[in-house]
């Protein structure tokens, strides 16, 4: 039932992405903003009641309805499955800024791809060049990846029902909201950090498996320690390596310098290498399809 659910909600996602989800991204905000005043004292043990609040009733929510559709009929769980992906899973949320952001450099309007990775980023870019621009937008899209497609998969599969991707989705939200937040942010932060440690390295080996293996393995071994978050290290890293490409590095900021570790190992971050991102990532959803198919039918047998 788990890879009906990926491939149903992958191709309707592809036939009809969902589209502005402002309404759903200020719903989160808001129940955010809400649990910020009403349990931050500065201690770290509101932050936990303040997590708990937020992710344990979703839960239990998520697995009650899906055992009673399962126990009214398995078609309805799958149904259920389906549509809590659609509204997970994110693949198309992303696609659109690298898309027109391959389109303006394809057409060399680089103020055009300085706007466009300015507004994915959420930063000023008109002094970013074109090497950065193109880097970072590679950068960008693996994370993005992981966090909108394979770790949301990785969990789906792993606990009952779409709980484990509704638990994700909430992790990686409110730790990323809640880290400026010190000791009040730090529980939302560990159980992000709990979460990612097994699925960015399902990741990282996927993009070993459809990529340059023997790059990606070192890339991922001594340059993913070296970036501020280790988590996304490895999802860049095996992603350098697997591309052949040098991401990471320093990068001109509006005073002075920023200064960041290298990552993988080849040739300067170029145009066609916006393309060996689409398909690196096409690959390493179709072997992690391939591999539920394999399971269920494992299952079944």
């Amino acid at each position: 039932m788990s890879a009906l659910a990926v491939i149903a909600a992958l191709l309707i996602e592809q036939w009809r992405p969902l589209g502005d989800r402002k309404a759903y991204f200020a719903a989160l905000a808001a129940g955010a903003e809400w649990l910020e005043r009403s349990f931050n004292a500065g201690e770290g043990r509101h932050g936990m009641i303040a997590w708990l609040v937020a992710v344990l009733p979703v839960l239990v929510a998520a697995m009650a309805l899906y055992y009673l559709l399962l126990w009214m009929h398995p078609l309805l769980a799958l149904v259920f499955n389906v549509a809590a992906l659609y509204f997970t899973l994110g693949f198309r949320q992303f696609s659109h800024y690298f898309t027109e952001l391959q389109l303006a450099i394809r057409t060399d309007d680089l103020d055009r791809a300085r706007d466009l990775i300015g507004a994915w980023r959420a930063e000023p870019a008109q002094h970013r060049s074109r090497e950065e621009v193109i880097r970072l937008a590679i950068e960008e899209a693996l994370v993005a990846s992981h966090r909108h497609v394979f770790g949301v998969l990785f969990w789906f599969v792993l606990l009952p029902g779409p709980s484990g991707a509704i638990l994700y989705r909430l992790a990686v939200y409110l730790g990323r909201r809640w880290r400026g937040l010190g000791s009040f942010g730090a529980f939302a932060g560990r159980a992000c950090h709990v979460l990612e440690w097994p699925a960015v390295r399902l990741t990282a080996a996927a993009f070993a498996v459809v990529g340059d293996f023997e790059d990606t393995i070192y890339c991922w071994r001594t340059q993913a320690p070296t970036w501020p978050d280790p988590d996304m290290g490895v999802v860049l890293a095996a992603g350098a390596g697997a591309l052949g490409v040098r991401l990471g590095m320093p990068l001109a900021a509006i005073e002075g310098e920023e200064v960041r570790p290298e990552l993988g190992a080849g040739e300067p971050a170029d145009a066609p290498f916006l393309d060996g991102v689409v398909g690196l990532v096409w690959r390493a959803l179709v072997v992690w399809v391939f591999l539920l198919v394999l399971l269920s039918f494992a299952r079944i047998f």
